[in-house]
């Protein structure tokens, strides 16, 4: 059983899924379709990851948005190709690439003692594909849109307990919420919802939990990578008083390689006009 299990969890690693969410808002003034994509964790789908630029590209969105981890950062393995790739291949699309932060890029950021140039070497690479870097910043790519990336502490990451955030470490960072326009907030641990909301973001985007690891039926995903069980929002759409958080299952592994009941995921979320 066993074996058959790891086969299984082979298998899912290297399919991936395009799945569709609906948001509706009076902020939307025209109808908008945005691929989301978090936690790729250097794994690739076909060679430069053309699978998943081929199915980007069928998406036909009008944004990226990318909630951080694109690569796995461990000393002495970490490195930028399969992010280059994949920035290079979404660089051809006709339409603009947002980036936020996950914890691996800020701790190429914080710990320079230990990963050296690659933090100003991923700066660069974003500059010369195009990608708009979202660090404690906001965009605002239409007139009915904001988007923000928020930078989230280590201490936020800690196992087991991490510490609590509010509204204000987030208005401490990114400033108040528009609240004219629909305003989407990448903020990569999914931990923090009523923050989000509280602050005022319309909708959250985050990843980080690989969607639990294992997904069993009912009860969800089994673990994440800060070793809490049974955690509803490992993935998923969520509400709170008519805002939203999506939660991606991610689309690679790192320190706990598998997937079981738990396909990597393209996010797709068309936003349109409405209540």
């Amino acid at each position: 059983m066993a074996a058959i299990g790891l086969v299984r969890s082979q298998y899912e690693r290297q399919h991936f899924v395009v799945e569709k969410t609906i948001i509706r808002s009076p902020k939307i003034k025209q109808k908008h379709r945005i691929v989301f994509l978090s936690d790729l964790h250097d794994n690739e789908f076909g060679t430069g990851n053309q699978a998943l630029l081929k199915a980007i590209r069928a998406a036909e969105p009008d944004f990226v948005l990318i909630g951080g981890d694109t690569m796995v950062v461990k000393p002495g393995a970490a490195n930028l190709r399969v992010t280059r790739e994949l920035l290079s291949g979404l660089s051809k699309l006709s339409c603009p690439v947002y980036y936020g932060n996950g914890n691996h890029e800020q701790r190429m950021q914080q710990e320079r003692d230990v990963y050296g140039s690659l933090y100003s070497e991923f700066r660069q690479l974003l500059k010369e594909m195009g990608v708009h870097y979202l660090s404690d910043e906001t965009a605002f790519p239409e007139e009915d849109l904001a988007v923000s990336g928020l930078n989230i502490g280590k201490r936020f990451y800690r196992d087991l307990v991490p510490e609590q955030m509010d509204k204000g470490y987030i208005r401490r960072r990114l400033g108040e919420a528009d609240t004219k326009r629909f305003h989407i907030l990448l903020a990569h641990s999914p931990l923090f919802l009523d923050a989000y909301t509280g602050w005022g973001a319309d909708l959250a985007l985050a990843g980080h939990f690989h969607g639990g690891t294992i997904r069993l039926p009912f009860l969800g995903g089994v673990m994440t990578p800060q070793y809490q069980f049974f955690l509803p929002w490992c993935a998923g759409t969520f509400e709170k008083d008519g805002r939203h958080m999506i939660v991606s299952r991610g689309l690679g592994t790192h320190s706990i390689n598998i997937r079981f009941g738990n396909k990597p995921q393209v996010v797709v979320v068309e936003l349109r006009p409405g209540k």
